[in-house]
């Protein structure tokens, strides 16, 4: 028989078994386990150990992945280069580009009969494709580079997604040793440790658990927390969060074949029919509407004969078109028909203030170009038709068709220098660029807009204990029997019995994932693991000379008989183990004053047992508890108490079977206190600076924790968050409620408003009090700018804050993964003064975005200009379409590129936060921009007209259309070139300071650009020819050039000198929050708009501005990515996360990051499917709960990469809401795709399906109700 390291090769149970038996649950599961013979049967058969785990041997580990599958879901291939090249080539600007230079070269060989002018002919045959030819190339070069722009970028958040999996390990026993593992390397037969913040990356079977809860809305869409136990529901499956407990599992499924690993391959096969079926259906409903349109004359919305495709179709839409109402009509099933008002009341992270600001720019910039883009085309004809027809009386020849279609190409070249595109690409460049920069900063960004609103954040609300202070906690102070000890004790001067109790309720009273290593180098200090507090009173242990390792061997988990586990309500940790002579022993340790209200007794001097009065229990806490605080030590008590079965002592109590464990108040009371203890976690010592800085960068810096209000003082006071001569608050949890809440208990918002400006400190506060918080600073409407909330946090609890803040940020050492996957950045290092980075960082985005902007829009409103005036006045305009489509490529790639790479200086803190309101482009910029304006039209113009007289040379204008280049506009078209090249320089300052070379060479990119763009122009001037529509010019004409171009950088010291508040504030542009223009993002994606466009007010005109513009490949790309990082279901509820599978790592891009595809098609599902709705729009709504997320059942269909929103389905008028999943968050490992509030309920159909399936062959027992 073979044999893997020693044991034999065949386990004692198959694949196909265990992934039958992890689909049962509560009694079912413990029945199912019993089948097997016990847990202990079970991991005998997978050959594990429960205390010992597996081997460790590369052997073992190699045959249980091939028999068993590893915790991982292959990745769907990335996008190739050229599909992105096609991608690009889909823009309708470029398009139109395409077919006119096509028609152009066509025209160009195109010989006809009529000519009277073969000499002009031949001249046009030798040069008349050229033009056609360059736009051509022209439009290629563009394509490239975006699609290799759009390329690195999904490589560079491959490279960050594949950095956040791996920085996600988990605790397996292996070789007898506990062990942190990648979770990409656990294996079924793997004992795993589990604890209160995991979110667990495999299924598995519960060997032994503490008072474990855990959240399965991620699976189930019931938010309740699930109670666990081995003899209660053993199975726990991945993709869940542990929300309160700990506990020891088998590991039974891995990757694919683990319950979340089933969903999201039948979702993948899923999506890939119905992107098939979509192309199918959207072709239908195209034809039935045109049908419809024909048969009723255009009067009805065309939409009455394919009813059935049609309510698919819109309900496909719906998600995605978030402030747009689809007006239904008569045949429209209500459902599809809701318009999604209640989605805009709903909760939903606002867009990112940059991002919001450069939609309403780019649209408004769009409207105008394209206007003026369509009058230059009509000029340039009715021009052309009076000269030639009315004036010259000449009669129509079919080469004339060949002017008409240049005067189309001026047109389009006008707009496509008009629209930014390469706004976008600042914005993404600059970000990923920012990203990347930062994580050497200790910042893991997992949101890429959170970067940018970071710059913006005037409020940060922070934890203290490792954020704040180093989180390498001690006992410094300790009160045992009555004796108060600045120093540690000895051992021997601690009465016998009350030492021996200190040292085992700690040592067993702590999680025994909460170690002491030794350093790694002899003189190195001890390696604290797990939680800190705990490892600081294992350290008092050890300091007492005791190992409390050979305690906990004496006593293992296994023996515990109830442990009730800390959480922010208890404050208090309790554990509950046998008496050796019959009997039970609780030791408790918790937050001092919680705890010494619960004693009756305490060890008195020489260790006497004393009644503990009110009155002693005042004085200990006046002259013990409160001077400790106020040195800024956290104060944890020690107390236990017994239960016996014969006679009782004084601080005993009788029973005679075994007490009620549930009834926490009456177990937890009478004890007898221990003693006191006193932990230092000092302030870090780059903390006080760093808010210093926050302070002169106008960020007030708040302290949020859970500790007691001396503490919190004293630590604030070092810290620097509380200044001697500020008027400041300091308030404990209970009297903040007290002040927010009015006479029936509800918060109002005009009491926070009282409470939060002065607000400091806020001590033993609650989560709820920190959500509270934050939403109310949020909220307020006090301030002139409305207020951009950070947040840090690390445990569960936090979950909520961190969703709500506008940036939330998770510790990366002490976070738990429930917090990190709520947090927008994680800290790597858990350090404050890395969030100042990060402010720095960000107001870099903001002034790189605006620095490129200034340059844009000075480039774009002369290019406009001079083409719409040049086309009036010279019936051609002075800039021919391929250069226009170089200035183009300098203007928006090469410029994005050099501007957005500046790096961040120290000189960014010293200037106040923007804030929501402020606008985009402030008057200093709009300063600039009109005064560079107003001197490049001046030359260019006066080049235009008076040039030819000026530099002697032949003038262009009047030429005829086809005569060749001339040294007068190729003089104009080089000055342009020159003043905008000089004027990126003048752009790279937006604060109206006057050096602007200042800090030219400490960005490489900026210089090696400008340098690289001025050869280029060189070599086009001087050997473009035909193609680029020039003519060489003499070093005397070059210098002019030169002359005009420096110019500009003179000019920029008048402007400096203007000063800016005498300007009118209507000069600043791009202010607010532009809620009304937001639709227009989500248009770009819509792909059904042809159904019903006329049903929108605007849409026809967005829809055109997003075709125009390269805004639909460049912004969408980004935006998408960001939103695989971002997943913002907003409600008081923690992140529900579909497997955020760290394990089942099962790609992001689950869809194609192009597009919006439907996750599944409820219609395509399951022929049950409407009876399935039916029953569940039949239910009563549920109440909510405390965290519960109630959002309404979409029954439309739920686009993958859209935020989720919550969409309202009216039925008879009637509201039906039911409990469902919020997004997959992709924290860990980012691959997997973001699942949308529906997800609850096609997983569950799914599981229908496949279990009918699976009982029709293995005759299952049919009354299987298991839920997924």
């Amino acid at each position: 028989m073979a044999t893997i390291d020693g044991r034999p090769a065949q386990y004692g149970i198959s694949l196909k078994q265990l992934r039958e038996l992890m689909e049962h649950r509560g009694r079912e599961g413990v029945a199912m386990i019993g089948e097997f013979g016990g847990i202990h049967e079970l991991c005998k058969k997978l050959y594990t150990s429960p205390n010992e785990g597996l081997s460790g041997s590369k052997a073992d580990e190699e045959h249980r992945r091939e028999t068993f599958g590893s915790n991982i879901i292959p990745p769907k291939p990335p996008k190739t280069f050229l599909t992105l090249v096609w991608e690009a080539l889909q823009d309708v600007t470029l398009i139109i580009l395409e077919v006119a230079a096509l028609v152009s070269l066509g025209l160009s060989f195109y010989k006809p009969a009529d000519d009277e002018a073969p000499v002009l002919q031949e001249e046009e045959e030798h040069h008349g494709w050229i033009e056609g030819l360059a736009i051509l190339i022209s439009v290629i070069v563009v394509v490239i580079v975006t699609a290799f722009n759009d390329y690195s970028k999904e490589r560079q958040f491959r490279g960050l997604q594949n950095r956040i999996e791996g920085e996600h390990k988990f605790s397996v026993i292996r070789g007898g040793e506990v062990c942190q593992i990648s979770v990409g390397d656990i294996l079924v037969g793997d004992i795993a440790q589990i604890k209160y913040g995991d979110l667990l990356p495999a299924d598995g079977c519960l060997i032994q658990s503490n008072d474990l809860k855990v959240d399965e809305s991620s699976l189930t869409g019931e938010s309740d927390h699930v109670k666990k136990g081995p003899d209660v529901d053993p199975m726990v499956l991945s993709g869940t969060h542990v929300m309160e407990g700990s506990g020891k599992m088998i590991v039974t499924a891995v990757g694919v074949n683990s319950q979340a690993g089933i969903i999201f391959t039948l979702l993948g096969a899923a999506v890939d029919e119905q992107e098939a079926e979509i192309k199918k259906m959207k072709k239908e409903a195209k034809k039935a509407s045109k049908q419809a349109n024909k048969s009723l004359t255009g009067e009805s919305d065309g939409r009455t004969p394919m009813k059935g495709t049609q309510t698919q179709a819109s309900s496909q839409r719906q998600p995605v078109s978030e402030g747009t109402k689809s007006e239904s009509d008569g045949n429209h099933v209500p459902q599809s028909s809701s318009t999604s008002a209640p989605a805009e009341t709903g909760h939903k992270k606002e867009k990112s203030v940059l991002q919001a600001k450069l939609t309403k720019l780019a649209i408004q910039i769009g409207y105008a170009g394209s206007t003026i883009a369509v009058l230059t085309v009509i000029i340039l004809i009715i021009q052309f038709c009076i000269k030639t027809f009315v004036i010259d009386e000449k009669p129509w020849k079919n080469t004339y068709a060949n002017n008409l279609v240049k005067h189309l190409i001026i047109g389009v070249t006008v707009l496509v220098v008009a629209v930014p595109e390469g706004l976008p690409l600042a914005v993404t460049l600059s970000l990923a660029y920012s990203v990347k920069k930062m994580m050497k900063d200790n910042n893991l960004v997992r949101h890429l807009d959170a970067c940018e609103t970071m710059g913006n954040a005037t409020a940060i609300c922070s934890d203290k204990t490792g954020t704040l202070t180093t989180n390498r906690m001690t006992v410094v102070q300790s009160y045992i029997c009555e004796k108060l000890c600045k120093v540690l004790p000895t051992l021997s001067d601690i009465p016998q019995h009350v030492g021996n109790l200190i040292t085992m309720g700690i040592s067993v009273n702590s999680a025994y994932t909460s170690n002491i290593m030794g350093g790694k180098n002899p003189g190195d200090l001890p390696i604290q693991v797990g939680n800190k507090t705990e490892c600081s009173l294992l350290g008092f242990v050890q300091a007492l000379g005791v190992k409390y390792q050979s305690i906990r061997d004496e006593i293992p988990e296994d023996k515990f008989t109830r442990v009730y586990t800390f959480n922010s309500v208890r404050k208090s940790m309790g554990t509950v183990i046998p008496r050796p002579n019959g009997g039970y022993r609780l030791y408790t340790k918790g937050a001092s004053e919680i705890i010494m209200k619960k004693c009756a007794f305490i060890y008195g001097h020489e260790g006497t047992l004393e009644k503990f009065t009110r009155d002693m229990q005042e004085r200990l806490i006046r002259e013990v508890i409160e001077p400790m605080a106020c040195d800024g030590l956290r104060t944890i008590s020690v107390a236990y108490r017994d239960f016996v079965p014969g006679k009782a002592a004084l601080n005993e109590v009788h029973i005679d079977g075994e007490p009620n464990w549930d009834d926490e108040e009456n177990i937890m009371a009478n004890l007898t206190c221990l003693c006191v203890v006193g932990i230092e976690d000092p302030v870090r010592p780059e903390v006080p600076d760093a808010i210093r800085k926050c302070q002169r960068a106008g960020i007030t810096v708040r302290m949020v924790t859970g500790d007691n209000i001396n503490t919190a003082r004293s630590i604030a006071s070092k810290c620097g968050i509380l200044r001697p001569n500020d008027d400041f608050l300091i308030l404990e949890g209970k009297e903040f409620n007290r002040r927010i809440r009015d006479t029936n208990g509800d918060i109002q918002q005009h009491l926070i408003d009282k409470v939060w400006p002065k607000l400091r400190v806020l001590a033993r506060s609650s989560p709820t009090d920190k959500y509270t918080l934050v939403k109310g600073i949020i909220d307020s409407a006090v301030s002139e700018n409305r207020e951009v909330v950070a947040v840090t946090g690390d445990g569960t609890n936090d979950g909520p804050a961190l969703k709500k803040a506008d940036v939330g940020f998770a510790m990366g050492i002490a976070g738990t993964d429930v917090a990190k996957e709520a947090s927008d950045i994680i800290l790597t290092d858990d350090n404050f003064s890395s969030i100042v980075k990060a402010v720095m960082w960000g107001r870099n985005v903001y002034d790189s975005i605006a620095k490129f902007l200034q340059f844009q829009l000075t480039v774009n409103v002369v290019a406009v200009i001079v083409a719409f005036i040049g086309a009036c006045a010279v019936q051609d305009s002075p800039l021919k379409a391929v250069q226009m489509l170089w200035v183009n490529l300098i203007m928006d790639t090469l410029a994005s590129l050099a501007l957005a790479t500046e790096l961040p200086t120290p000189d960014l803190l010293l200037r106040k936060p923007y804030g929501r309101t402020k606008p985009l482009i402030s008057r200093t910029m709009m300063k600039n921009i009109l005064g560079q304006a107003l001197y490049q039209l001046f030359i260019i113009f006066s080049l235009l007209f008076v040039g030819d007289l000026i530099l002697d040379i032949e003038s262009g204008r009047g030429q005829e259309l086809n005569a060749g280049p001339t040294q007068h506009f190729t003089i104009i078209f080089n000055t342009f070139v020159m003043m905008t090249l000089f004027n990126e320089i003048n752009a790279r300052k937006i604060h109206g300071q006057r050096n602007v070379i200042e800090g030219l060479l400490t960005n490489p990119i900026f210089y090696t650009i400008w340098i690289f763009t001025m050869i280029s122009q060189v070599l086009i001037i001087q050997y473009g020819k035909m193609a680029f529509s020039t003519r060489a010019l003499s070093l005397d004409q070059w210098l002019w050039c030169v002359f005009f171009g420096i110019g500009t950088l003179v000019w920029g010291q008048l402007i400096t000198s203007v000063p800016t508040r005498k300007l009118p504030k209507i000069l600043s542009w791009g202010r607010g929050h532009p809620e009304e223009y937001t639709d227009a993002m989500n248009l770009g994606e819509e792909r059904f708009d042809s159904i019903d466009s006329d049903k929108k007010p605007r849409a026809g005109q967005i829809l055109w501005i997003r075709g125009l513009t390269r805004l639909q490949t460049q912004i969408s790309v980004p935006l998408r990515v960001i939103r695989a990082f971002r997943s913002t279901l907003e409600d008081l509820n923690e992140r529900r996360s579909m497997h955020s599978l760290h394990s089942l790592r099962s790609p992001r891009t689950g869809v194609p990051v192009g597009g919006g595809h439907p996750l599944y098609n409820f219609n395509l599902l399951s022929p049950n499917y409407n009876k399935h709705q039916h029953q569940q729009q039949q239910q009563p709504p549920p109440q909510p709960q405390q965290n519960l997320t109630s959002v309404p059942l979409p029954l439309d269909i739920s686009y993958i990469d859209e935020d989720p929103q919550q969409h309202r389905t009216l039925h008879n008028g009637r509201t039906t809401s039911i409990n469902i999943s919020g997004p997959v968050s992709t924290t860990q490992s980012t691959r997997v795709p973001a699942i949308s509030p529906g997800f609850s309920e096609i997983a569950h159909t799914l599981q229908q399906q496949v279990r009918s399936n699976h009982n029709e062959t293995h005759h299952s027992n049919g009354q299987n109700e298991t839920r997924i």
